[in-house]
Order: structure tokens, then C-alpha cells, then sequence
């Protein structure tokens, strides 16, 4: 389970640290290279529904590998030199990631009877293996002798390792998960406002970290910061994350509603934007660990709502399937429209107002997300108080 989630990130996070780079040998333009950064992440979106249909079909574990090796694929064919190569291995491994996104904290659900704690230690791999390819991408290359492409590439090591882990439990099928009922279907889930705001939460939380991730290294260095430096920042602020993420699904797990968890998130994401947007290249340090804090904490108090909100595990793969389709396509705008402006105004202010301003509406979707209630199992999905239907353990 870990090793998986360290494979989740490692792909897209490594793009932003090299990516002066890439543009200066592809000549890509700020919009295009964000769309680079972009495209798993719509990806990650476009084939989330279809991870549910994928386990029912061949088994959850199965499918987990299979994903493993379509992401070992999507990094290889990166190494290649055509810039279309380097979209088309982009977009593979965004299909991959998205099976193992959708389907690991549904596997959670399953297995283990404590999920908030469990969630935390998935949470906190992903940001591990988001720190890992933020902090090592340039310094592996640098100790090679190699350019950016094969310090990208390098990232298939990794993916091999957790195939070779995974496989053993490849064969196995819980025929009792796949035999649940489809019901009336995932989709139905958005006639309730709970399943709207989870999915509303999750898409606006990403926007955050995946627009600053492509970006903050550039940031930094148009700040005056060494390039090399701004991929270490990064690193710290995955670091931060991890330790964020690791925290708040224990918590969570605990609380009949999760709103302080809700509150402590946005106040850690309007300090370190502020900052970043008033003072870049003073108190950086303290910035990016703000903004760490915010995007651990908030990634994985996102996925543990999706696990908590839901009353079986079929209802977790689906509402996690719908939430991480909308949500990521929501997303995958995100660096795009940031690379956009940038380009438009010649600055990062503009950018960074924009972010501060879609924290309001998070905040709403976050408090309606974190109140005590569950999503049930039947044909309409109905929506519950979490103390009278069937519930997850904490």
C-alpha cells in the first residue's frame, strides 16, 4: 500500500524542478509547459470513473498492478525524444495513477477497521513520493552527468520496485467487495448535496497543490531564488505535507465532524499564499512549509471524507471514482490558467489573488463535506445522519 502511493506522485511533481530546462530545450511556452504538468492530472480526472468498473471486472489487486505497469510504460516512453512523446508518456501514466488514485483508499476501507489512521500513512507516502521527485529530480541528474529527460526517467526505478511488491497479491479477488450490488450507479451520488461538496472540496484542494507545484519553483527563481534551491523548497513543502497528512486522517477519524480540520487547512493556505504573494523571497521557508501543511493536511482530509462519507467500500470506490474524475478535471486547469496569467501580466501576483479567491468557495464545499453524515448504500444513495445508517469504523 505505501509503495504504491509513493509511485502516485513522483511522475507529475517531477516535471516543475526541471522545467526551465525543458522549456529552454523543447521551447515550449509557459501555457504549453503547464499544460505538461496538467495533463495527468486530467487524466487522473477522465479515467477515475472507469477504476471501479476495472476492479469489479478483474479484481482490485489486479487492477492496482495494472496500473503499476501502465506507469512504468508512461515514464519509459518520456525518455524518448519527441516532445509529442513526452505528452503522450504524460498521459499514460495520468491513466495509471488515476486506477491506483481511485481504488487504494476503497482497498483501505475494505481491509483495515481503523481507515482514518491507515489513510494518514497513505497520505503522508503520497506526499513522501512527492517530496522525493520535488527535492532529487535535479540532484539525480546533476550526480549523473545526465539532462532533465533521464533525471525524469529516473522514476521508473521506482515504479518497477512497487510492481515487483505489489505482485504478490496481484491474484488475489475479495469476491465479497466485487459482489456488492452497483446499485443505481456512482453518478447518482450527485443528487445529494454531501457528494457534490466532497467532490467540490477534493477538485479545489488540488487546485491549490497542483498549480503551485508546476509553478513554484519558477516562482521562486523569478523572485531571486537558485533554481536549485526552489526544487529543494518544494521538497520541504512535501516533507511539511507528509507530516500534515500523516496527522489529519487520524484525527479525523476520531471526530464526529470534521470542520476544525476544515478550518485549520484554510488558514494554513491563506498564510502561506499571502506570503508567497507579498514576500517571495523573504521568509520562504516558512511559506512553502504553510502551504505544505495546507496541501497535506487538505489532500488527505479530501480522500479520508471520501472514505468516511461513504457506507461501504463499493460506495467509497464510487464516490471516490466521481469525485476524482470531476475534481481532476477541475484541477488539471489549474496550472494552465496560472501559466496563462503569468503570461498575460508578467508576474506571479495575479496568479497567486487567483488562488487566495478560490479558497472561498473550498471553504464552503469543505463545511458541508465535514459534517457528520454518511452516504448509504441503497438505489438513491440517500444521505444519512452518520449515527442512524450504517457508517465506517473510525
Amino acid at each position: 500500500m505505501v509503495v504504491v502511493a509513493l509511485n502516485q506522485r513522483p511522475a507529475v511533481v517531477g516535471v516543475a524542478p526541471v522545467l526551465r530546462d525543458l522549456r529552454a530545450d523543447t521551447g515550449l511556452t509557459s501555457a504549453l509547459a503547464g499544460l505538461l504538468t496538467a495533463l495527468p492530472v486530467l487524466c487522473f480526472g477522465a479515467f477515475a470513473p472507469f477504476a471501479p468498473r476495472l476492479a469489479r471486472r478483474i479484481g482490485l489487486e489486479a487492477a492496482v498492478s495494472g496500473s503499476l505497469v501502465l506507469l512504468a510504460g508512461g515514464i519509459a516512453l518520456r525518455l524518448l525524444s519527441p516532445v509529442a512523446l513526452l505528452y503522450a508518456g504524460s498521459l499514460i501514466a495520468g491513466a495509471a495513477i488515476a486506477v491506483a488514485n481511485v481504488l487504494m483508499p476503497a482497498y483501505i476501507k475494505r481491509e483495515f477497521h481503523r481507515p482514518g489512521t491507515v489513510m494518514g500513512l497513505y497520505s503522508a507516502a503520497l506526499n513522501a513520493g512527492a517530496a522525493a521527485a520535488a527535492g532529487l529530480t535535479v540532484p539525480i541528474g546533476v550526480a549523473l552527468g545526465v539532462d532533465w529527460r533521464v533525471a525524469l526517467g529516473s522514476w521508473l526505478l521506482l515504479a518497477v520496485a512497487g510492481l515487483a511488491l505489489w505482485l504478490p497479491v496481484a491474484g488475489v479477488r475479495h469476491d465479497r467487495t466485487s459482489a456488492e450490488p452497483p446499485g443505481a450507479g456512482a453518478w447518482s451520488l450527485l443528487r445529494t448535496p454531501l457528494a457534490c461538496q466532497v467532490t467540490l472540496f477534493l477538485g479545489l484542494q488540488s487546485v491549490q497543490f497542483y498549480s503551485v507545484s508546476a509553478w513554484l519553483p519558477t516562482l521562486l527563481a523569478d523572485a531571486g531564488v537558485p533554481v536549485g534551491k526552489g526544487g529543494l523548497l518544494l521538497a520541504v513543502s512535501n516533507i511539511v505535507g507528509a507530516a500534515g497528512a500523516l496527522l489529519a486522517p487520524a484525527q479525523a477519524g476520531r471526530m464526529r465532524n470534521q470542520r476544525p480540520l476544515v478550518a485549520v487547512v484554510l488558514l494554513a493556505y491563506v498564510g502561506g499564499l499571502t506570503g508567497l504573494l507579498v514576500t517571495p523571497s523573504a521568509g520562504t521557508f516558512l511559506w512553502v512549509a504553510l502551504f505544505g501543511l495546507a496541501q497535506g493536511g487538505g489532500f488527505a482530509l479530501a480522500l479520508t471524507l471520501i472514505v468516511l462519507r461513504s457506507a461501504t467500500p463499493l460506495v467509497a470506490a464510487g464516490l471516490g471514482g466521481v469525485a476524482q474524475c470531476l475534481g481532476y478535471l477541475l484541477a488539471a486547469a489549474g496550472p494552465v490558467v496560472v501559466g496563462a496569467l503569468h503570461d498575460l501580466t508578467g508576474g506571479w501576483s495575479w496568479p497567486l489573488a487567483l488562488l487566495l479567491v478560490l479558497l472561498l468557495p473550498m471553504a464552503w464545499a469543505g463545511w458541508g463535506a465535514a459534517r457528520d453524515a454518511v452516504l448509504g448504500a441503497g438505489s438513491r444513495t440517500p444521505t444519512v445522519p452518520a449515527g442512524s445508517g450504517p457508517a465506517p469504523a473510525s
